[in-house]
């Protein structure tokens, strides 16, 4: 049975953007597991009504349904125990305290450097949801969270975790990459799909990592559609 990921996606069906739904396709790779990957849009809430969930990834794995990005890298490993992702329970503490390192430091100060270019890079008929959610959720209009210089500032202090690291090993998670890797990666694919601003100087440890993610399995980050690809959504 085909194994099937529910992505989000936005102005254009191949514009796959989330950094949810990318940790997943890193994790997929790693396994060696082949998916089906499906468009999936913001207000498309019917299309995961089977999941009784509302938001993606989705994973379809046969007849087992999975929802949270966190959630599917276990399931993975259970499912699918050869090239670990997460380990034992030490290494998946480990890989916990990273997802809120992710989702709490990094996603903030990116979004506030690309959020106009994000809301640019959303499908049409998303933009009403997207904003009027996101508006609500940080008290001010999109214009007025939007500041590229706060944002680089904040997400400069936020790299030092990963710059120490970086100076030690190829890879979050050691000469190897693994689930350490893709939970903090994804929010940098995040970026690079939606917008073109440069969040990392070519200098930077982390920049270097960057592009050794962006060349990982046949270099799927690399080959990922940008807005930059999407004719007349970017000037």
């Amino acid at each position: 049975m085909t194994r099937v990921l529910y992505d989000l996606c936005g102005v254009d069906e191949g514009l796959r953007f989330s950094p949810y739904c990318w940790r997943v396709r890193y994790a997929l790779a790693h396994k060696g597991l082949e998916v089906e990957t499906r468009p999936w849009r913001f207000t498309d809430k019917a299309a995961l009504a089977f999941a009784d969930h509302d938001k993606v990834p989705v994973l379809v794995d046969g007849e087992t349904v999975v929802t949270d990005s966190y959630e599917i890298l276990r399931y993975l490993d259970r499912a699918y125990p050869e090239a670990p992702l997460l380990g034992d329970d030490l290494a998946e503490a480990r890989a916990r305290f990273l997802r809120h390192y992710a989702e709490r430091t990094l996603q903030p100060a990116i979004m506030r450097t690309i959020i106009m270019d994000l809301f640019n890079a959303i499908h049409p008929d998303d933009r009403a949801y997207f904003r009027e959610s996101r508006e609500k959720r940080f008290g001010r209009t999109l214009e007025e969270f939007h500041s590229p210089s706060k944002g680089l500032s904040q997400l400069d202090a936020g790299l030092e975790p990963l710059r120490g690291r970086l100076k030690e090993a190829a890879f979050l998670d050691g000469d190897a990459p693994a689930g350490a890797d893709y939970l903090v990666f994804g929010c940098f694919m995040w970026a690079r799909c939606v917008s073109s601003a440069d969040l990392v100087s070519n200098a930077d440890p982390v920049h270097a990592w960057l592009e050794r993610m962006l060349d990982l399995y046949g270099g799927l980050g690399r080959k990922a559609m940008r807005i930059t690809d999407v004719e007349g959504a970017y000037r």
